[in-house]
C-alpha cells in the first residue's frame, strides 16, 4: 500500500511540474536551441540565412565554426573583457554597499520600520528601468543636476564630463542592480542567530573577527545568490551602456544587439549570444552545486 502511495505521489508531482517544464521548454530551451543552430549558419546578402547546398562538406571544412572563430578576434575579445570587468566591478560595489544596508534592515532596524525600509528598496521596480536610465542622463550630463551642484558649491570651475564614459555606465549598472543584491542578503541575514554573535563576543573575539568568522559565513548563501543575480544581468545588459556610454562603451550585449538590428548578421549575433548564455548557464550550474552541497535554500 505504501509503494502504491509513493508511486501516486510521484505521479502527482510530475503532473504538477509539467506546466513549468512545458513553459521552460517553449520559452527558454527551444529558443536557445534555435539560437544554437543559427550560430553555425552563414549570412546571405540581404541579412537572412544563406542556404547550405552540401551540409556534409560544410561541416567537414570547418566553416560551421566560422562565427565562433570570428568572436575570438582581438576587437571582440576586448569587448568581452570590458563586459566582464565592468560586471565584476558592478557586483563588487553592489556587495560592499548592500551588505551594511541589508544588515541594518535585517538586524539593527526596529521591527516596525523593517517593512518600510524594504519597501524603499523595492520602490525602483515600480518605474521602468529605461525611464530611470534616462533620469541618470539628465543628472550626469554637462548641464545636469550634478554638475550644477558642483559648480554652485565651488568644487569645480567648469562642468565635468560625467556622461558617455565608463564611469557613467558603472553608475547606471550599480544603481540598477543594487536591489538584486540587497534582497538576497536580507533574506540570509534575517535568519541570523544573534546569540552566535553574543557568544563570539563573550569568547573574546573582536567585532571585526566576529564579522568575518561568524556573520559572513552565515550570510554566504545570500552573498552567492546576490552575486549571481547581479553579475548575470550585468554581463549581458545593453540599455545602460547604450544610453550612458554612447559609442565609447560597447559591451557584449550591445554587440549582440548591433548584429541583429543593424548589421543584420544573425549567425554571428547568435554565436555571441550563445557564448554569453553558456557562461551564464555555467554560473547557474555551479551555484546549484553550491546550494546542494550546503543543503540550504537560498531565496532567488
Amino acid at each position: 500500500m505504501s509503494v502504491r502511495a509513493s508511486v501516486r505521489e510521484r505521479s502527482a508531482g510530475t503532473w504538477l511540474a509539467l506546466p513549468t517544464w512545458v513553459t521552460l521548454g517553449l520559452f527558454f530551451l527551444l529558443p536557445l536551441a534555435i539560437l544554437f543552430v543559427i550560430s553555425f549558419g552563414q549570412r546571405d546578402t540581404y541579412g537572412g540565412l544563406k542556404p547550405i547546398a552540401d551540409l556534409g562538406a560544410y561541416i567537414l571544412s570547418g566553416k560551421f565554426l566560422a562565427n565562433y572563430a570570428r568572436s575570438l578576434h582581438p576587437i571582440y575579445l576586448q569587448i568581452f573583457w570590458r563586459s566582464v570587468w565592468m560586471a565584476v566591478v558592478t557586483t563588487a560595489v553592489c556587495l560592499v554597499v548592500s551588505f551594511p544596508i541589508a544588515y541594518y534592515i535585517a538586524v539593527a532596524a526596529p521591527p516596525r520600520r523593517r517593512n518600510l525600509l524594504l519597501g524603499l528598496v523595492v520602490v525602483p521596480f515600480w518605474t521602468s528601468f529605461l525611464i530611470r536610465t534616462y533620469a541618470w542622463m539628465f543628472i550626469l550630463r554637462t548641464e545636469g543636476l550634478l554638475n550644477r551642484l558642483l559648480l554652485a558649491t565651488g568644487l569645480t570651475n567648469q562642468p565635468l564630463e560625467l556622461l558617455y564614459n565608463h564611469f557613467a555606465v558603472l553608475i547606471g549598472m550599480i544603481y540598477g542592480e543594487l536591489p538584486f543584491m540587497i534582497l538576497p542578503l536580507f533574506a540570509s541575514l534575517e535568519k541570523l542567530d544573534l546569540s552566535l554573535l553574543e557568544a563570539s563576543a563573550d569568547l573574546g573575539a573582536a567585532s571585526r573577527s566576529t564579522f568575518w568568522r561568524v556573520t559572513v559565513p552565515l550570510a554566504m548563501p545570500g552573498i552567492v545568490a546576490g552575486v549571481i543575480l547581479v553579475f548575470v544581468p550585468s554581463l549581458g545588459q545593453f540599455i545602460v551602456s547604450d544610453l550612458l556610454g554612447g559609442a565609447k562603451t560597447i559591451l557584449a550585449g550591445n554587440l549582440v544587439q548591433n548584429q541583429f538590428a543593424i548589421a543584420r548578421n544573425k549567425p554571428f549575433g547568435s554565436a555571441v549570444a550563445f557564448e554569453i548564455t553558456a557562461v551564464v548557464l555555467a554560473l547557474l550550474f555551479f551555484y546549484a552545486l553550491y546550494t546542494r552541497r550546503r543543503g540550504e535554500d537560498v531565496l532567488l
